[in-house]
């Protein structure tokens, strides 16, 4: 029969006619001309011919091996030690490219129910997802175009009072005199500034190579952005089809809360720091602390990191209070305090407590943890990473426990 089935197939060739005739187990494209030299795998290309039909053109699957064969068990051990140390060491490789693309991932997801509510609304999905990219980008560039000027404004009033500063540095009365006897900051100063040229040139060197990094790094996840936003459909399928067909459909109920979850973070957490960043602008203003659009902007980048983000801002715009008077100084104290106050409990539980549902403790220590893990963008992914692992435990975990 093999035999047969074999020289059909060789008339076919003969006669030109791959696609009419016999289906043949030699592909047309492959390792051609066909020769009768090819011994026992012309046999085996006589048998693929058969198995290739319309419906399973490359064959049905086989039979799995037996998964109790010594052989296989030893095999899959090897093989399973050798594939976890290969992935371990591509993580730490490619780590830094990794990490760009899980803040695009992360911030796609945060966009995703903007347009998922545009797409509601009769718009197309192309339509949705270039509404809220341009929507982000005219957003972006409004706070750009209208914080630089008054940034450049006040960098060259700092040039210009930097001698008055120093002046004030050696008044042994003023608040500022009296920090730098303690500490000494005009020495310190003085010898970074006129150290070692080269030290000096390799110094600016890094920092340039720093801002470039920066740069590039800024623009790979602006376009990793897009991307993810346009196929996020795609993407969100193809997980799901990862997954066993029993198990999917409860997959995709816990993987559409974990995805809305993260969504409801995002924009929620960027909402609290546009208030942060816009109320520590209006109390500075007000009080007359100098560069208080710089510190505001400041303010408003480090509350995107929960827990110890405006308290960190909160430290620095106070030593910067205090250059102008201690009493201007406590009243920033105060101001921060409220604000960690009603950020707490009045903000945090209205804007994103209700999508997150995180427990302050859980909260605390997520933050650390990611942070000591990845840094600041561990900080920032801490909490909805937490409430993924709450929802899992919950409705996963805790039943089969509780069954077990």
């Amino acid at each position: 029969m093999v035999a047969v089935v074999h020289d059909q197939d060789n008339a076919g060739r003969r006669n030109g006619s791959f696609g009419s005739g016999p289906r043949s187990g030699h592909h047309p494209l492959v390792a051609q001309p066909h020769t009768e030299g090819e011994g026992p795998v012309a046999a085996a290309e006589a048998v693929a011919a058969q198995i290739s039909t319309g419906q399973h053109a490359l064959g049905r699957p086989g039979k799995p091996l037996d998964r109790r064969s010594p052989f296989i068990i030893g095999m899959s051990a090897a093989a399973g030690v050798a594939v976890t140390i290969g992935v371990v060491e591509m993580i730490v490789t490619v780590r830094d490219v990794l990490l760009l693309i899980g803040v695009a991932l992360f911030v796609a997801i945060g966009l995703e129910p903007a347009v998922s509510v545009l797409a509601r609304h009769k718009f197309p999905r192309w339509a949705a997802v270039v509404t809220v990219l341009v929507s982000a980008l005219a957003v972006v560039g409004g706070f750009l175009a209208a914080a630089i000027p008054p940034l450049a404004r006040q960098a060259s009033q700092f040039v210009t009072q930097a001698p008055h500063m120093a002046s004030r540095l050696q008044n042994h009365n003023s608040l500022l005199g009296q920090l730098n006897d303690r500490f000494h900051l005009q020495q310190r100063l003085q010898q970074t500034i006129s150290g070692d040229a080269s030290s000096l040139f390799n110094g600016l060197l890094g920092a340039g190579q720093v801002v470039f990094s920066a740069l590039a790094s800024t623009l790979i996840v602006v376009v990793l952005i897009v991307y993810f936003v346009v196929d996020l459909p795609r993407i969100r399928a193809t997980l799901y089809r990862m997954v066993p067909h029993s198990r999917r459909p409860r997959a995709i109920l816990l993987g559409d809360e974990i995805f809305a979850k993260v969504g409801g973070y995002v924009l929620g957490n960027l909402l609290i720091s546009l208030i942060a960043g816009a109320l520590t602008f209006i109390f500075l203003a007000i009080v007359g602390v100098p560069y208080a659009l710089l510190l505001s902007i400041f303010v408003a980048i480090l509350d995107l990191v929960p827990v110890i983000g405006s308290t960190a801002a909160g430290v620095v715009v106070c030593l910067v209070a205090l250059s102008v008077s201690l009493p201007v100084c406590l009243g920033t104290i105060g101001f921060f305090v409220v604000y960690r106050l009603v950020e707490d409990y009045l903000l945090v539980p209205r804007i994103i407590g209700r999508a997150v549902k995180v427990p302050a403790l859980v909260t605390v220590v997520a933050v650390l943890v990611g942070g000591a893990l990845l840094g600041i963008v561990g900080a920032l992914v801490a909490i909805p990473a937490a409430a993924a692992v709450l929802l899992l435990t919950r409705e996963v975990l805790f039943p089969r426990l509780d069954h077990a």
